[in-house]
């Protein structure tokens, strides 16, 4: 490894960062994390401090699960590599499969597909979708739904249903037939109704209205996060997926849960769906699968969709569509050791309790600061608190004021996240209530330092 000094002098210069402007990061160069250990990350100078992202919303189990570890290094001696393509598969995923069945057998579903990451996730779902409506004989159906302020990733598809213009705007035209429905969103929304449970009612009744107008016959699928992550961390109220599901199923539209970030114990249930009572028709998973340590993913799918594929006998049936890692052994590996080992600390439980701990220091700092505007999270480990510049006209806060916010932070024992003008925490499952409070007290300074 090269030293300090050169990876200063290089730092930015010859990559560019997803999700950053390349000259911002040029003027401001990003932190060098050189290490890490359980929840906390160490930089390039030595210090150290909680890590309030966990990763990127993957590491549940920290920096130090050995099981996954060494079941990546053992299955590197055994088998690096090979595809599952037609015609050859391997142990480790057969077996992971089994695994997976049973964990996602209370969410109704028994086949995985499997994938890269989280945005090959969601792209194979909708391909999927789309593709089993033409199997039923329904080539109509090749519309999606999705909601505002949803994050679906980075892929065409993905971006398409995204609901966010930041991911859309500069890559457009995106793919076309692909509609958005306000988000169950009780600080901004169109109705200006704050009444969780009002709001979930009008998001569905414009999801009904959406539905007649587009046809329910022109719509292949629905997707939508239980949970909004990257949007904000924006809960809905218990009425809404159950809500969702009730009315696809009605109207003959796929239900498919991103659960690229709720999944394994993030919201405190094992998954988003079942956090809300409900079984989708598919479900794109990543992320935590593998602890953040193999690039991995899985699309999850339900009973009736698997009769459709292998009862066809058209030849539709046939999937014209993978990834050259799907698969992928030493993934299975780190996925097989990742499960068991979730499910041993029972990581589902601790989030609950941690996020609850976080939640009401989140919101003793909304009594304390006028900046912030509005806190969310209250399920499980996942929060976000939006900064204001004016309560009133909760206009955003200037990005200067929530730069520094995260800096003083940093410096004061936390890694925290800026997504415009909120401040996202996504902290690992096995976190502490002392590191709670680390990052409680980390975020208390930065306040004081803008306030």
């Amino acid at each position: 490894m090269k030293d300090s000094n050169f990876l200063k002098e290089k730092n930015a210069k010859s990559l560019w960062h997803p999700m950053a402007h390349p000259a911002d990061h040029l003027a401001n160069p990003p932190v060098i994390v050189t290490g890490a250990q359980g929840v906390r990350i160490s930089d390039i100078d030595g210090h150290e401090v909680v890590d309030g992202v966990g990763g990127l919303w993957n590491v549940n189990l920290g920096f130090s699960c050995q099981p996954v570890k060494d079941a990546i290094a053992k299955q590197l001696d055994v088998l690096p590599y090979y595809s599952i393509f037609r015609g050859t598969t391997n142990d480790a995923i057969i077996e992971l499969s089994e695994v997976l069945r049973d964990f996602y057998a209370p969410d109704g579903l028994s086949r995985a597909f499997y994938t890269s990451g989280g945005s090959d996730s969601v792209e194979s779902a909708l391909r999927l979708a789309r593709q089993y409506h033409k199997i039923r004989g329904e080539e109509g159906r090749t519309k999606y739904l999705s909601l505002k302020k949803g994050y679906h990733g980075t892929h065409t598809g993905g971006a398409s249903v995204n609901g966010n213009a930041n991911f859309r705007t500069m890559y457009e035209p995106l793919l076309p037939g692909c509609f958005h429905i306000p988000a169950p969103y009780t600080y901004r929304n169109p109705f200006n109704e704050t009444d969780p449970e009002k709001l979930a009612g009008l998001c569905l009744e414009a999801l009904e209205a959406e539905i007649a107008f587009q046809g329910a016959g022109t719509i292949a699928a629905m997707i939508m996060e239980p949970i909004l992550g990257a949007g904000g961390v924006i809960p809905p109220h218990e009425s809404f997926m159950p809500g969702v599901r009730e009315i696809c199923s009605k109207n003959g539209i796929l239900l498919i849960a991103d659960e690229v970030i709720t999944a394994f114990g993030r919201t405190g249930s094992w998954t988003g769906s079942r956090h809300w009572g409900v079984q989708p028709d598919m479900m794109a998973t990543a992320k935590a699968i593998t602890n953040g340590y193999f690039p991995f993913g899985a699309v999850m799918i339900a009973d009736h969709m698997t009769e459709t594929f292998e009862k066809d006998t058209s030849g539709k049936g046939a999937i014209g569509h993978g990834y050259t890692y799907s698969g992928h052994p030493v993934g299975a590996a780190a996925a097989l050791a990742c499960v068991e080992e979730t499910l041993r600390l029972n990581v589902k439980d601790n989030a609950a309790a941690r996020g609850a701990e976080m939640m009401a220091g989140l919101l003793a700092l909304q009594e304390k600061y006028e900046s912030i505007g509005d806190v969310r999270g209250g399920h499980g480990l996942m929060n976000a608190i939006e900064l204001v510049s004016d309560r009133e006209t909760k206009a955003p806060i200037d990005k200067q004021s929530i730069g520094t916010i995260q800096e003083v932070a940093y410096k004061s024992g936390a890694m925290v996240r800026v997504s415009g003008n909120n401040i996202i925490l996504s902290p690992p499952l096995v976190l502490t209530s002392e590191d709670v409070q680390v990052i409680l007290s980390s975020l208390d300074a930065g306040f004081a330092a803008v306030s």
